[in-house]
């Protein structure tokens, strides 16, 4: 039995000294890439694995998708040289917003930073790429731009355009955070409304019901606020404005003469997951991804918890890669 070799994630900081010019015509000077590495590359250079994460998660993906990146998970460090970076306009390294005057950042934007990073690394070819919800979004945007990089893609949860309904639940939030005297007390306000998309009503009445007849102090009540709290102590409110603006701006078809032309281009083996309960990232916008890139194929699995399922449910997700990555 092969004896393995203990790895740690390793933060990394990258400083590019040319400008990045914007989707929005602005440029960011002095730009700051921040990311985490796991394992080691082999000198072939065939086991490289980017990972792409969401939101509000940082570069070190052991700590937010454990149980299928980690040391004893199926992409581990023993096998694959794992790599994340801190999505431009994020608050955990990378060049974020320190006031509204920031300018606007895109989904095209971010892989922009990424293939920078990638040129650093001098990396010429992914085996895979993975990334659920808005890192789906950057993993297809990147596929679409250079449709020979990925060897395969995963993207989960995610969509080839943001819905109407997506953006409205952004908006939302952002007018929480906008209207607040304190933006870290929008920030509360905004998560907990994004924790009804993330979630829904089956998840609520499963794990917050009360069946004790109270008349206050609810279960789900408190859950909300709780969430909200535990976002803004450990986020910026600034970089949940423009990273969830850039979400908004997620379309694949923009310069591509539409979204089925866009996705056909694509010439990586594609496997598409959705999960059924998700109301933000419906199972319609999955299947839309993989019928029109060739051969994809697609997986739908089932969650208690909605979207937040593609964080969650990392044995399923496991046993469908186990599969189709033989």
């Amino acid at each position: 039995m092969p004896v393995l070799t203990q790895h740690t994630s390793k933060p990394h900081g990258f400083k590019v000294e040319e400008p990045l010019v914007l989707e929005c015509g602005k440029a960011l000077r002095d730009l700051r890439i921040h990311y985490t590495t796991y394992g080691e590359m082999n000198d072939t250079k065939s086991n490289v694995v980017w990972v792409f994460h969401a939101l509000t998660a940082n570069s070190d993906p052991s700590d937010w998708w454990s149980g299928l990146i980690g040391q004893h998970d199926l992409i581990n460090p023993d096998e694959h040289f794992i790599i994340c970076a801190n999505m431009l306009g994020s608050c955990y390294g990378s060049t974020e917003p320190f006031d509204f005057k920031f300018p606007e950042i895109t989904i095209k934007d971010m892989v922009k930073v990424h293939n920078r990073l990638r040129h650093h690394l001098d990396i010429d070819k992914i085996k895979i790429g993975i990334g659920g919800s808005m890192g789906g979004q950057q993993l297809l945007e990147w596929s679409v731009q250079e449709p020979e990089l990925f060897e395969n893609i995963v993207p989960i949860a995610t969509n080839a355009k943001h819905s109407a309904w997506g953006i409205a639940f952004n908006e939302t939030q952002r007018m929480a955070i906008k209207s607040a005297s304190n933006p870290d007390d929008g920030l509360e306000v905004a998560r907990a409304i994004a924790m009804l998309s993330y979630r829904n009503q089956e998840t609520y009445n499963v794990t917050q019901n009360d069946d004790d007849n109270r008349m206050k102090d609810f279960s789900a009540s408190s859950y909300q606020r709780y969430q909200g709290a535990k976002l803004s102590r450990r986020f910026s409110p600034i970089s949940y404005y423009y990273l969830s603006k850039a979400m908004d701006s997620h379309n694949l078809g923009i310069g591509k003469n539409g979204l089925e032309n866009a996705l056909k281009n694509v010439r990586s083996k594609a496997i598409v997951i959705g999960i059924e309960t998700d109301i933000l990232f419906p199972l319609n916008e999955q299947k839309f991804i993989s019928t029109h890139i060739p051969n994809a194929v697609f997986h739908p699995i089932q969650s208690l918890y909605g979207h937040d399922g593609f964080l969650i449910e990392t044995h399923q997700i496991s046993t469908i890669l186990k599969k189709e990555l033989q």
